[in-house]
């Protein structure tokens, strides 16, 4: 069997890094990714994916990357019932730091 997922996109928040009662520390952060096609109305549409990351994979990635940045996700796909509801999540088992966030109109490119 093979479940594996890759993902690459933007950073929509800086990192907040919670504690399990057992004391296990977690981040669930959000990936913007863009869709590498125009939609009916000529737009490129973007999803919101969500991602949970454990331990030292939590703690570095808090450390290392802010709301904006590019960053690459290898993972898996792990369900769960809440509300009686199936409930799909990315459980992170690496993080890759592509780069910081796109500079704003005007900013220098090489600051």
């Amino acid at each position: 069997m093979l479940n594996q997922v890759i993902i690459v996109g933007r950073l929509t928040n800086d990192i907040t890094i919670t504690e399990t009662e057992s004391g296990k520390k977690v981040a669930k952060i959000t990936l913007a990714c863009t869709r590498p096609y125009k939609n009916t109305d000529g737009i490129y549409e973007t999803d919101f994916i969500d991602f949970t990351l454990w331990e030292s994979i939590a703690e570095n990635t808090a450390e290392y990357c802010h709301k904006g940045d590019l960053m690459g996700i290898h993972g898996r796909l792990q369900s769960k019932m809440e509300d009686n509801m199936r409930i799909l999540e990315v459980i992170a088992d690496k993080v890759t730091f592509l780069s910081s966030k796109k500079p704003e109109s005007g900013d220098d490119l090489l600051a």
